[in-house]
């Protein structure tokens, strides 16, 4: 089983993975999957709070995967092993949370899952730089190469594509006050380029789906396979 759901901006929306409001998860083992779409922020300060979730996490019955939003410490995450993963690679947070990086291609329950985190943060006046936003929240060069690098080598189809932020067309139907940037123009390309059946995002706080392949995920879980 795969279960899609949006931001939880660890603590504040932890807890709709309890098991009173995903009840699912008793029926789950660690082969089964709950991919969060971005803001995960499990790694944001290493306080005593944080490992107590992250730890909460690790004994669910099912494994958590997520890709990177724009609010996560990207000096901690960087920090992080990479490993093998699902045909592709990822970082290791404990035993069952993997974070899935910007570019890779996932064979997860027979299905191909292409990943690419990242946002724009809307409120960098009111934070400060390397210690609540991070210039690593828009992807380089470099990591958009390898993205293309490695859907050209699956024939630029895939069946998900899982994101935090979504293409400049998608967004601005969601939040047209939110001006286009290089990610959402490089996600852009992405749709117009690449097969898939569904893409799903976080980072605008809605569930809805913009179109039949292009859902917005919140608070909502979704099973997809």
């Amino acid at each position: 089983m795969i279960y899609i759901t949006g931001d939880t901006h660890i603590p504040i929306d932890i807890g709709k993975l309890s098991t009173k409001k995903f009840p699912e998860q008793k029926e789950m083992t660690k082969n089964d999957y709950v991919i969060i779409c971005g803001d995960f922020g499990g790694l944001w300060d290493g306080s005593k709070e944080e490992k107590y979730w992250l730890e909460w996490l690790n004994k669910k019955s099912f494994t958590t995967l997520f890709v990177d939003g724009n609010h996560e410490n990207f000096n901690m995450l960087n920090q992080l092993s990479t490993e093998k993963f699902c045909g592709a690679t990822a970082q290791k947070v404990n035993d069952s949370i993997y974070h899935l990086m910007r570019g890779m291609v996932y064979t997860i329950e027979d299905k191909k899952i292409f990943t690419f985190g990242g946002a724009e943060s809307h409120d960098k006046e009111h934070r400060i730089e390397n210690i609540s936003w991070w210039n690593e929240e828009l992807p380089d060069e470099n990591e958009m190469e390898i993205a293309l690098n490695n859907l050209k080598a699956h024939n630029n189809k895939v069946d998900f594509i899982i994101t935090h932020a979504a293409p400049t067309s998608v967004q601005v139907q969601i939040k047209p006050q939110y001006k286009p940037n290089r990610l959402t123009d490089f996600l852009e390309e992405i749709k117009n380029t690449v097969s898939y059946q569904r893409w799903h995002f976080g980072h605008y706080h809605k569930d809805i789906a913009v179109d039949y392949k292009h859902i917005c995920n919140y608070y909502g879980i979704t099973r997809i396979n």
